[in-house]
């Protein structure tokens, strides 16, 4: 792991999106999916994912996270996810918005995969972060909300 013990405590947020791709057959026989609501489920996943980020990807500093907040909302390609991280500390909080994004979009799979084994992931990206020496960083495509 990095040595980030040298590196002063800042205000630090991170947000990722993903898209899970399915049909529109698919997406309307998720709304009485009966294994329960499959984006309430992937909200609480996603969540509990970027809370135990550090146990999944090997050289991540366990941190101390102040905010997690995971959405996932029907569109016209399948399910959309957004996660939002935040923290204060010495390191940033990518890969916990990486991994709540991921997490969230695996579990819509899970809990889908019955009804179409097509299904798709895809598009996880860091949509934007802030805090730290690297400063504000926001992707240069369209805003995952407006995708």
């Amino acid at each position: 792991m990095v040595d980030v013990s040298a590196k002063p405590e800042t205000i630090r947020f991170a947000r990722a999106s993903v898209l899970v791709r399915m049909s529109v057959g698919t997406r309307r026989a998720v709304r009485n999916n009966p294994k329960g609501n499959p984006l309430e489920v992937a909200r609480v996943a996603g969540i509990a994912g970027a809370k135990r980020t550090s146990e999944l990807i090997p050289l991540c500093h366990p941190l101390l996270l102040t905010h997690i907040d995971v959405q996932a909302e029907f569109s016209s390609e399948g399910v959309r996810i957004e996660s939002l991280v935040r923290t204060t500390g010495p390191t940033g909080v990518e890969m916990e918005a990486l991994t709540a994004a991921a997490v969230a979009a695996l579990t819509v799979y899970d809990m889908c995969k019955a009804l179409d084994h097509s299904i798709e992931i895809t598009g996880l990206r860091l949509v934007e972060k802030a805090g730290g020496r690297s400063g504000h960083y926001r992707h240069a495509g369209k805003d995952s909300r407006s995708e």
